[in-house]
């Protein structure tokens, strides 16, 4: 029986309660109710509710390259993440292959050290011959490897207070009732103690695989590997997922490797004749197949599945996290399919249509743009309907602040705004793509173009912000660039209409899809990893938002800026009515704007004047609250709060106030605490102010003007995709220019390197010719 043949930790009743196979509570509120057994999550952001979970550990998984031993430094990683979703409140089991290859292993080493003795004793020297290793049954390695594999999992498991137990089975137990039934309630028993089952095909005794033996119904599986034991213990358990582990990415449609192999994130059971399946692992009994076979099994009998990889370095110490997580790891099987396209569908089609859109002469770009402009004020009533859809939401659920609200909020107004920006853009869309840069005449009838091309894939991702959509859509049509745009769920009945809007005005000239709104649940890291086929990220909202892109991006640039740290510098020379002015702008006008003053810093000559009282007096006015620098709160005998950092971005009617004694300290200052954004001084002394001028490195500096210049619609760029405070590529308000990149193009009159050798006919000109637009029919398309 098997409660006969389990083995509960090999340890002593003392060392039981030492560690922990004590019957402890599970903190349930950490992990939500398990769903309904009977069918499966639809989504992968649902696989955080699973409660009770498989992981299946494939051969090519545990084992080690050389097929004879285990892979200890993966397996571990392992059962670090499973111990710690155990220890949050999920109930883990863990089917296991291994035992073959550990046994391999011993078994080889006894038998080496068997010969090696007997040659010794016979030959009565140190010489011994060669070597040559019998071929070893698997059901012996088994045998003498299944204690040890156990062994080795208790052993890494009472690291983290973890109790195990071992469960052995074969087919039988599974077609017999009874014993089903005393396997079930043995599974059952140990994780209600909160002990983690280890279960494994007992191979020491199971017969071979039959050849025709298959998947057979919900209620028939034969078990012929640890894919189809899994699958069948996952159903019979009612487990909520199934882990599988292998030493591939996932599913792909075709073998992996191959030139058009795409991984497949999200497989439905009606995709099965769109597969084409490659040949098995290097250890191992099944394959892909059987582990496509049996994750269809399990999701038909109610448990999610996901296949990934256990093997890669780089994500095997969270692979079981992320998957739990709801990250996009491996392949995620879902009995229901979206109505839509896939997210990589979406870019896919946008990129397609993007090459068209930049091949376009400019004036039908402009008339797309120019387009959208008349829709947003000749639909302003649809578009308002659904805005006022989402204000009542947000208002209601009562948690957005005021700032965030007013983002929001769209108006008739605005939407003028919106538009004149748009018709300016427009006009710029007409010298944008394919404008010649440079032209040299490399040699006779040899001559080099550098010419303006779209950058590609753009993926921008704003928050609460729906009038971001149209001019960044605007944007991209006038740079030629394809656009992926990502919203957030709180403008969602505004962004869909206005999509709709500029979709309806590509369609003029068939480019419908260069604009893609992404509205399934696609979390923002998983958009981030999509480096194949995304070629700038661009964040629109919180700082917050802006470090958690680029701490997600894997290996796509990001254009943007974490911080909006901004300084205001009133020299002693400043004009009395030009300070008021200016700092009650920079502060005041919008607080949560990333360009508002978030430091004023005052010359030291200004403290105790005429002016520094009115300074303060027109803050108090404006409900401003100070926070004093260190020097600042030195100088007064009852200070403000002390500021708890010079480096904060505050995003409301607050500020730190600190005294410096000279443009240069300013400077200074400024290099130590800012963010690189936008900084003001303001000053009558000419020599001061272009010192100052030169001297900071900011994207945007200013003499006696607001920081809230510091706006792509203000510097008459029409609009803006965001600042960015990199140091390469576009810098400051970033427009259209800065959604375009370059090429080089060649033309010669078969032209060879050789012609310029030593030996050669030809020599090097290098002259400059004039710049301009390419001739008609040269246009580039990217």
């Amino acid at each position: 029986m098997l409660l006969q043949r389990l083995a509960l930790c090999s340890r002593t009743s003392v060392d039981l309660q030492r560690h922990v196979c004590q019957l402890r509570t599970r903190p349930l509120t950490q992990v939500a109710q398990r769903k309904a057994h009977g069918s499966s999550f639809a989504h992968r952001s649902e696989l955080r509710h699973a409660k009770r979970i498989v992981v299946k550990l494939g051969s090519a998984v545990v084992t080690r390259g050389d097929e004879c031993g285990l892979a200890l430094g993966r397996l571990a990683s392992i059962v670090e993440q499973v111990a710690m979703l155990q220890n949050q409140g999920r109930e883990m089991m863990i089917v296991t292959s291994g035992a073959v290859a550990f046994g391999k292993q011993r078994l080889r080493h006894e038998i080496l050290l068997s010969q090696s003795v007997r040659q010794a004793l016979h030959s009565g020297h140190n010489q011994l011959k060669d070597m040559s290793l019998p071929v070893l049954e698997a059901r012996a390695c088994a045998a003498a490897g299944q204690s040890g594999l156990m062994a080795l999992y208790e052993a890494m498991f009472t690291q983290y207070s973890t109790c195990t137990a071992q469960v052995l089975v074969t087919n039988l137990d599974f077609h017999d009732d009874d014993k089903r039934q005393n396997l079930n309630s043995t599974l059952q028993e140990l994780l209600r103690m909160n002990i983690v089952p280890i279960i494994n095909t007992n191979d020491a005794v199971v017969p071979p695989p039959e050849p025709n033996s298959d998947l057979q119904g919900v209620n028939v599986i034969s078990i012929k590997d640890n894919d189809s034991l899994a699958a069948r213990l996952a159903v019979e358990m009612k487990a909520d997922l199934l882990v599988a582990l292998s030493d591939v990415e996932g599913l792909y449609n075709s073998p992996p490797g191959t030139d058009d192999a795409k991984l497949i994130d999200i497989f439905y059971p009606g995709d099965q004749q769109s597969i084409t399946y490659g040949t098995k692992s290097r250890v191992g009994i099944g394959g892909m197949e059987a582990k496509v076979k049996a994750a269809l099994w399990a999701l038909q009998g109610g448990t999610s599945v996901v296949i990934a990889n256990g093997t890669n370095p780089k994500v095997t110490g969270h692979v079981i996290t992320d998957i739990v997580e709801g990250k996009k790891v491996g392949t995620f099987f879902s009995e229901i399919k979206p109505a839509g396209p896939t997210v990589e569908q979406q870019t896919e089609m946008a990129r397609n249509s993007g090459r068209t859109l930049a091949s376009l002469p400019p004036e039908q770009r402009s008339e797309i743009i120019c387009q959208l402009a008349e829709l947003l004020t000749e639909r302003k009533e649809e578009i308002l309907a659904a805005n006022k859809l989402d204000m009542d939401l947000a208002v209601n659920t009562g948690h957005m602040p005021q700032a965030m609200l007013k983002r929001l909020s769209l108006s008739p107004s605005k939407l003028n705004s919106l538009a004149i920006g748009l018709r300016q853009i427009a006009v710029a869309a007409q010298d944008s793509v394919g404008r010649v840069l440079r032209r040299t005449r490399v040699a006779h009838n040899l001559e080099l173009e550098q010419i303006t091309v779209p950058i590609g894939v753009l993926l921008v991702i704003f928050e609460a912000r729906p009038d971001c959509l149209p001019q960044v859509s605007a944007l991209a049509i006038a740079s030629g660039n394809a656009l992926l745009l990502k919203g957030g769920k709180e403008a969602a009945n505004t962004n869909r209409v206005l999509h709709q809007l500029t979709q309806e005005a590509l369609s003029m000239h068939g480019v419908t899809e260069a604009v893609q709104l992404v509205s399934t649940r696609e979390e923002v890291e998983d958009l981030c990893r999509l480096d194949k086929i995304i070629d700038l990220i661009i964040p629109r909202g919180s700082s917050q938002l802006v470090r958690d892109i680029q701490r997600a991006a894997k290996g796509i640039p990001v254009m943007g800026h974490s911080e909006g740290i901004c300084h205001v510098y009133l020299d002693a020379d400043a004009s009395i009515d030009k300070v008021i002015k200016i700092v009650r702008d920079s502060k005041c006008d919008y607080p949560a704007a990333c360009n508002a003053m978030e430091t004023l810093l005052i010359h030291r000559d200004i403290l105790r004047t005429p002016l520094f009282d009115q300074i303060i007096d027109m803050l108090r006015t404006e409900r401003v609250k100070i926070h004093a620098g260190p020097r600042f709160a030195s100088y007064l005998t009852f200070s403000p709060s002390e500021a708890k950092s010079l480096r904060t971005e505050y995003g409301d009617l607050e500020c730190c106030m600190e005294v410096v004694d000279s443009m240069q300290e300013a400077v200074d200052h400024i290099h130590k605490y800012g963010s690189s954004h936008t900084d003001v001084i303001v000053t009558e002394n000419e020599d001061t102010a272009e010192q100052f001028l030169q001297q900071l490195d900011s994207a945007c500096v200013f003499w006696n003007a607001s920081s809230r210049f510091a706006d792509g619609y203000r510097f008459g760029l029409g609009a803006e995709v965001g600042i960015s405070t990199a140091r390469i590529h576009a810098r400051g308000p970033v427009g259209l220019e800065g959604l375009l990149t370059t090429k080089w193009v060649l033309r010669g009159d078969g032209h060879t390197a050789a012609d310029f050798s030593e030996h050669g006919t030809m020599k090097y000109l290098h002259e400059s010719l004039p710049v301009g637009q390419p001739l008609a029919g040269q246009r580039d398309s990217n």
